[in-house]
């Protein structure tokens, strides 16, 4: 095979967004295109002039396409250096022709699990190798070789091109990206190994949540203007195939840049309203909810929310379970209220033109659209930093189980309390420990959060509640290790209470709700939140 004067690119992709327009102008450049399969025939369709990858290497697909660039002519194409002399040689030898160009990305492996009703077969099918092999080749020749792996690179490229050429420092910035496309690749597929089910029944066979080796797949989506601190960098990062419902995969409609500290609130405030199937409504202030609400309507569950602690909720974060309609904008944009930012299911035409044209607010105001989700789906894994390490646990996201619900005092709480003691219980959960919060008629009216002891937790939600304790309930996130908790509690005027239980005083705790005529109800299921 003679040696052509043109350059050469290699073109085997899996994703053909915008590829046809990006090679059709490499050929206008003097370029030769060489491809495979579907992407030559993709190529084909479009009158684009393509040798076929077993022109060039005297050597068939086979095995359904499985073996197709595996040739030393391909990988030698890919990583000879023509100015080293035994490179050069075997180039010559074995009618090798050297690329430029290799234009290459992945079977879409990732997404294909993502999929509920997946299969072994299928996924193992999208384990792609070729490709990574071309990759790597390619990003290790990148003295030599352009390595171009996702559309949103064809632009830069071509300008590049187009300006002469692709220079070094280019070429190993694409090499960058190459290796790290072919890293996430790989831990996507050792992930999702770990978690398949054993085959044998050998317990030590069964495979572990927590593999030997953790690896974290993480795209940047925004770089943030500053961290907790201004003296602080900051960038968010999000998984390749985030959940629903979650921060994630909301999309900001309307309003300034979001900060590392809105992204955590916003985060909180959708952990709280994903809890409830009727509307709800969460306000969040530093991580912690400050009010929360559920109604029959989007608005009256925001005022609810709203004035369960109005002076901590300026400058929060509000999150809907709902879309915000017109009437919820309406109570939103009422004087003397600012907010930082609002997530929601949605929102109305009319919603975003009265938020957004409101004088205090105008273009400050941040609106995020999130689907609302749902919490109950099996829990995905939770990451916490310390110095030097990593601490990973399943995320508490599962409701509990009400029919492991105890009521333990002689009195049964009626049935307006057990509503208000399942609503303060799901809402406590998102409370930094130790969590005490008050409810009453569907709304928080009360939150004592972050304490060193859960006295000083019940004292902070009596202060805050006000009168308005006078015959709410009370949720606390862990058990009573004194009763001196349930007296302070019945001052307040709480006639209800929601514990998890387990203290080896139990039984004291009970005696002083009997004594107070409070009913208690136990489940067994602690939900601290450090």
């Amino acid at each position: 095979m003679s040696q052509p004067s043109a350059r050469r690119a290699l073109v085997s992709v899996s994703d053909k967004s915008e590829l046809a327009p990006f090679i059709q102008e490499l050929v206008q450049l003097g370029f030769e295109i060489v491809s495979t399969g579907g992407t030559r025939r993709e190529l084909v369709e479009h009158g684009i002039s393509v040798i076929d990858i077993s022109e060039y290497t005297e050597f068939p697909e086979i095995m359904d396409g499985r073996v197709k660039t595996l040739h030393p002519r391909v990988h030698g194409a890919i990583l000879g250096r023509p100015d080293h002399a035994d490179d050069a040689a075997a180039i010559s030898a074995h009618g090798i022709v050297p690329f430029d160009v290799v234009v290459c990305n992945l079977y879409p492996f990732e997404q294909t699990i993502a999929s509920s009703d997946v299969t072994v077969s299928e996924a193992i099918e999208q384990i792609d190798i070729g490709g990574p092999s071309m990759v790597r080749s390619a990003a290790k020749n990148h003295q030599y070789v352009a390595v171009v792996t996702a559309p949103s690179q064809y632009k830069q490229v071509l300008e590049r091109l187009k300006s002469g050429t692709l220079d070094a420092d280019m070429r190993r910035r694409l090499a960058v990206e190459a290796f790290r496309m072919t890293a996430r690749y790989d831990a996507a597929i050792t992930a999702w190994f770990d978690q398949l089910p054993a085959d044998s029944d050998d317990a030590s066979d069964a495979p572990s949540a927590f593999p030997s080796q953790a690896t974290l797949r993480l795209t940047r989506r925004l770089e943030l203007r500053y961290g907790e601190n201004p003296h602080q960098r900051a960038a968010f990062y999000v998984e390749s195939t985030p959940p629903p419902g979650t921060l994630a995969s909301a999309e900001q409609l309307h309003g300034k840049d979001l900060s590392w500290n809105n992204l955590l609130d916003l985060d909180a405030a959708m952990g709280v309203v994903r809890e409830f199937s009727e509307p709800a409504v969460s306000v969040i202030k530093h991580n912690n909810p400050c009010g929360c609400a559920v109604a029959t309507t989007p608005a009256e569950a925001f005022v609810k929310a709203w004035i369960g602690d109005p002076v901590s909720a300026f400058g929060s974060i509000v999150a809907f379970n709902r879309p915000v309609d017109a009437a919820a904008a309406d109570v939103l944009c009422e004087p003397g209220r600012f907010i930082e930012a609002i997530i929601a299911a949605g929102f109305s035409a009319d919603a975003i033109e009265a938020i957004t044209t409101r004088p205090t607010w105008k273009a400050n105001v941040r609106l995020m659209q999130c689907d609302s989700g749902s919490a109950d789906h099996n829990p995905s894994l939770a990451y916490r930093q310390v110095t030097g390490g990593m601490l990973v646990q399943d995320r508490d996201e599962r409701p509990d189980p009400e029919d492991e619900w105890k009521t333990v005092t002689t009195r049964v709480p009626s049935e307006a309390e057990f509503a208000d003691l399942r609503m303060a219980w799901m809402v406590c959960r998102h409370v930094k420990s130790n969590a005490i919060l008050f409810a009453k008629d569907g709304a928080v009216v009360g939150v004592g959060a972050g304490q060193m002891n859960r006295l000083d937790s019940v004292f902070m939600a009596a202060h805050k509640a006000g009168e308005r304790s006078r015959g709410a309930v009370l949720a606390s996130d862990a058990f009573f290790p004194f009763r001196d908790g349930i007296d302070e509690a019945a001052g307040a005027g709480i006639t209800a209470v929601i514990q998890p239980g387990g203290s080896k005083r139990d039984s004291e705790v009970t005696q002083a709700c009997n004594e107070h005529g409070m009913a208690m109800v136990v489940t067994g299921r602690r939900h601290f939140r450090h």
